[in-house]
């Protein structure tokens, strides 16, 4: 998801025990969402692969998602405190990555699937979209790693076929650990930028 410069766009709000996290004041009915950034070889991997394939969003980082993007119901300061309540006790898990697929013909979406811990990413979302944060969702939750969202199922296809293979080549490790999730907002057409940390066994903290 890109970045924005906070100072350029946000003014500080306070949060609970007195941290400040930008909010921006100037958008109309954003969306959010709650990811994990995927940092080390593998999420090295899913940027470099995203370059090749559709070098116009390779400037998204790479990154779970435990909410899909949606619209608050209530502030942004309520959604913090259901983030806060939940996120506090779930102990951080692990997850593996498992096999390259993709949404097509729903969405033309080259992703790698969850294996091992899709289970509790299903849960912890489910428990998540509730209050502030509850949505009714266009498509079933499934557990992922997004390489691209393609322009066509022709481009899709073939872009499966070169991930594939990428993905059988890649000799690191598949293991994520969830310890620390993002919330985020859309400040444009897939452009995001980061409103708080949470911490999974833990509380919002300052970046």
């Amino acid at each position: 998801m890109e970045k924005n410069d906070p100072a350029k766009s946000t003014t500080a709000a306070v949060i609970n025990d007195g941290t400040r996290y930008n909010f921006s004041l100037s958008m109309q009915n954003p969306r959010y969402a709650l990811v994990a950034y995927v940092k080390g070889p593998v999420g090295e991997f899913v940027e470099s692969l995203r370059r090749e394939l559709h070098p116009d969003l390779a400037h998204f980082a790479a990154h779970l998602t435990l909410l899909p993007p949606r619209p608050l119901r209530g502030a942004e300061n309520a959604a913090l405190q259901v983030l806060a309540a939940i996120c506090g006790r779930t102990e951080p898990f692990e997850v593996t990555l498992g096999g390259m697929d993709s949404f097509a013909p729903t969405t033309p979406t080259v992703y790698i699937r969850v294996a091992y811990g899709a289970m509790q990413m299903c849960e912890l979302h489910e428990q998540l979209n509730t209050q502030a944060l509850e949505f009714v969702e266009e498509w079933a939750y499934i557990p992922h790693l997004t390489i691209a969202k393609m322009p066509s199922e022709a481009a899709a296809e073939q872009a499966f076929r070169v991930a594939g293979e990428r993905w059988e080549e890649y000799a690191g490790s598949r293991r994520v650990l969830l310890d620390r999730l993002t919330f985020v907002r859309e400040e444009s057409p897939n452009c995001w930028i980061d409103l708080a940390p949470v911490l999974l066994g833990g509380r919002l903290v300052s970046p």
